[in-house]
């Protein structure tokens, strides 16, 4: 393949990726952009090919990227169908109003906001935990300073929520899925990210001294369907860490029988009705955010064919392996996580438990650091009158000691599981 191509597909790769962090500047959707390039690569790849030999490799690594796509695909699918009927039946809301007390000092108020934000977004998707979370803190009617406080510690805490569950986050199921890490690794990772949340909302409370009363929501009546499915849910994601534990069984297929079940359960309580059939709440879901993954990991696997890959694993024969884990969380910050967690792996670097645990840390939190780094990020700022890249910058000091924090905790874990 000529070397313009490879220049032309690498700069449809950098325009893509540019799109995503000027989404809010142009004004053009992510995941408009990123599929664009996504396909049209690999179209380019099609028609520049030098002779038919080369156009059946493109065609097997095609293949092979797609299958890829497709399981985590469906899996997303089948998790954020779950939680769209939850979340539309009042579960998830009836749930936070009837936990939380009336009067509470916002010290408190601000560590059980990241206590919610780290439990919730483990066993649901990053978006929907953000979205609920972020109506919580606007509920509290505080001033902006406060508010943005606490929209601080929903970012960070949504994001170190996912890393201990293939359920919660997206490289976290990615990492998994290459087999680089086993579930009670993973589950190991709970505790260091759950204390270097408790440490952000240490330093983000200093200051504050008022006591806020909740204003709770008129609890929705649960019917007896509603409550079944949600006992489902949770089985679901039980039966996924057994099922994988004990028999390897895919976390994909294990959810879509829990899908294929949800649907069953409504149709015997006679609940999947003309005027709100079950099969509705799979087009309630973020398709926007499955589109974008698409796209990315299209683009990631044009990238891995082609070779330009191995300049991401440079890095890891110049620095020490943990050095390198943790820049590529910083990096995580500026590059979608997805991205560049599907270039590490693809890349095959060797490493013990231990540093897949730091990475797995690294590109699940890092992108905390900045407001555009993650997709728990851009929903606050797009839902949060007052968070802009700007002011959440003020905060980056207290968002890196806590990474820095839960980076060493977690290596060190990983360290004593793998000695």
């Amino acid at each position: 393949m000529h070397m313009a191509v490879q220049w032309l597909l690498i700069l449809m790769a950098v325009a893509a990726f540019l799109g995503v962090v000027f989404e809010e500047l142009i004004h053009v959707n992510k995941a408009k952009v990123v599929l664009f390039f996504g396909a049209l690569a690999w179209m380019v790849l099609f028609i520049a090919a030098p002779n038919d030999a080369f156009r059946e490799r493109v065609q097997a690594a095609l293949s092979h990227n797609i299958t890829d796509i497709a399981g985590l695909w469906l899996f997303l699918l089948a998790t954020m169908t779950f939680v769209a009927y939850l979340n539309k039946k009042g579960l998830i809301e009836n749930i936070i109003y009837s936990v939380l007390p009336g009067r509470v000092t916002e010290r408190k108020l601000l560590l059980l906001t990241g206590l919610f934000c780290f439990v919730f977004s483990s066993i649901a998707d990053n978006i929907t935990a953000t979205l609920v979370s972020v109506a919580l803190v606007l509920s509290l009617k505080m001033e902006l300073r406060k508010t943005l406080r606490f929209a601080t510690l929903v970012v960070f805490a949504v994001n170190s929520g996912g890393v201990a569950m293939i359920t919660g986050d997206v490289t976290t199921l990615m990492i998994f899925l290459a087999d680089k890490v086993e579930i009670t690794h993973l589950l190991m990772l709970a505790g260091p990210a759950f204390l270097a949340v408790l440490l952000l909302a240490a330093l983000l409370s200093v200051g504050l001294k008022d006591e806020v009363v909740i204003e709770k929501a008129a609890l929705q009546p649960l019917r007896g369907v509603d409550q079944v499915i949600g006992l489902l849910f949770l089985l679901t994601i039980i039966g996924t860490i057994l099922g994988s534990l004990l028999y390897s069984i895919p976390p994909v297929l294990t959810f879509l029988t829990g899908l294929a079940l949800m649907f069953l359960i409504a149709r015997f309580f006679n609940e999947d009705i003309e005027n709100d059939p079950i099969l509705e709440y799979v087009r309630a879901i973020e398709f926007e955010t499955l589109l974008f993954f698409l796209g990315v990991l299209l683009l990631v696997g044009m990238l891995q064919f082609i070779g330009v890959l191995q300049g991401l694993t440079a890095l890891y024969d110049l620095v020490p392996v943990i050095f390198a884990n943790f820049l590529m969380g910083v990096l995580s910050a500026l590059i979608d996580n997805v991205p560049l967690t599907a270039a590490l792996l693809k890349a095959d670097l060797q490493m013990n438990t231990a540093e897949w645990m730091g990475l797995t840390y690294a590109v699940g939190v890092g992108g905390s650091l900045l407001i555009i780094g993650s997709a728990a990020g851009i929903v606050a700022m797009s839902k949060l009158p007052g968070l802009t890249f700007l002011t959440y910058m003020r905060s980056f000091g207290l968002l890196f000691a806590a990474f820095v924090f839960g980076y060493i905790s977690v290596y060190g874990l990983g360290l004593l599981v793998s000695g």
